[in-house]
């Protein structure tokens, strides 16, 4: 039975993939450079909107990079209605406080400042203002909007998440804890405004933990089994080598400005990458841990990487070796050998950056849950080098629980 479910699973992907080569893929318009928040009325005249919803989240009012670009809005006398309760894993209930927020005050676009976030729920609530009539749970899948979205500004505070160039939006049941992954190219973002200032205040946990999340969308991406194309391919080859030779500098000094450029750069790149090649187990088993735990989406990425990467085996390691090349992590030695020092690498740049090597608070009671949230998620969309079974889900997972009191000190 499961021999022929892997083989459905790929002939799914050999078929989509065909039909993906058909879709009219896009990227978001590019506007970067220090100070380029201030284009952002330009960029709203320029497509005739005259109120946007802006979206943000608390800790971004309080640091005051939101109060930053409204105050761009307000000296241009653009009005704009503010939504800025977003929690780090959005849930279905803010998608819907701001689509009838963005209804009730008649706006006409979005302005979405954060990390995923914030652009997420923005992304979730203009999905919903187009198809008012199907909740989050009808649109979680793939291709459910099918219908332009407002106007749409990413702004991004973090270089990680690659939101402001993507198909998804990811939305959590606040009753299930289940997370909806929508996706769908109608949400790709018209701009997306690269400011590397927004950026320097970035605590460094967060520096870390979004950096590796982007480092994971590029290896996830360049190792998709199939839906790549040369610049998916080009993309997460050179996100890849940006990231290794700038998250650390970012996280080292926070006002490294050029390391953050590079680093915004690295993240969009990273998230073109997997738009268009998808991504993989990793993300299928991220997202259970944000969903049943509230787990930072980097976070979880950036624990969980090597952890599969280990796991895959050989299935990776002529791409692995390349990537090894590519970075300079190693030059010499047969495939496995380097692919293997690619991954050793990841857990040395976790490691000095204080990420940990696993998570003490998964309970084996939601193990089940995780496993078939996971493959229902990875399965038959994302063309994973290797296609895990239930069992394969699980002996994973276990690798990437440590046992309450076990916890290493970083």
């Amino acid at each position: 039975m499961w021999a022929l479910k892997k083989g459905y699973y790929r002939t799914f992907q050999a078929v989509f993939n065909v039909g993906a080569r058909c879709l009219p893929w896009r990227k978001a318009e590019v506007v970067d450079g220090a100070g380029s928040i201030a284009k952002i009325p330009e960029l709203l005249n320029r497509e005739g909107k005259k109120k946007p919803m802006v979206v943000t989240d608390p800790g971004l009012m309080a640091c005051g990079v939101a109060p930053s670009i409204l105050k761009v809005l307000e000296d241009a006398k653009v009005p704009y209605s503010l939504y800025d309760k977003v929690e780090p894993n959005p849930t279905v209930n803010t998608v819907n406080a701001i689509q009838a927020q963005y209804l009730k005050e008649g706006c006409d676009s979005f302005v979405a400042i954060g990390g995923g976030s914030s652009m997420d729920a923005a992304k979730g609530a203009a999905a919903r203002v187009v198809k008012p009539r199907k909740g989050v749970n009808q649109l979680g899948g793939l291709l459910k909007v099918r219908r332009r979205i407002p106007t749409f500004i990413a702004v991004p505070t973090t270089a990680g998440t690659g939101s402001e160039t993507t198909i998804a939006a990811l939305i959590t049941d606040q009753d299930t804890h289940h997370k909806y992954a929508i996706m769908d190219l109608m949400l790709i973002p018209r701009y997306a405004v690269l400011d590397a200032e927004l950026t320097v205040g970035l605590p460094p946990h967060i520096t870390a933990a979004t950096g590796m999340d982007a480092l994971t969308h590029a290896v996830e991406a360049y190792l998709c089994w199939t839906y790549n194309t040369k610049e998916s391919i080009r993309f997460a080859e050179e996100a890849s080598v940006l990231i290794f030779h700038n998250l650390e500098k970012a996280y080292q000094n926070g006002k490294d400005i050029a390391a953050r450029e590079a680093m915004m750069v690295a993240s969009f790149k990273a998230g073109f990458a997997f738009t268009r090649a998808g991504v993989g187990n990793v993300h299928a088993i991220a997202h259970t841990l944000g969903g049943l735990y509230n787990t930072a989406h980097g976070l979880a990425n950036a624990v969980i990487l090597p952890i599969v990467l280990e796991d895959y085996g050989s299935a990776v390691y002529p791409k692995l070796a390349h990537l090894a090349e590519l970075t300079g992590v190693a030059r010499a030695g047969s495939q496995e050998e380097r692919a293997k020092a690619f991954i050793a690498e990841i857990r040395a740049m976790n490691r000095r950056m204080g990420i940990p090597e696993g998570f003490d608070f998964i309970k084996e009671e939601d193990i089940p849950r995780m496993i078939a949230w996971a493959g229902k998620e990875a399965n038959p969309i994302y063309p994973v080098p290797v296609v895990y079974s239930p069992e394969r889900y699980r002996a994973v997972i276990e690798k990437i629980r440590i046992p309450v009191g076990c916890k290493e000190e970083v």
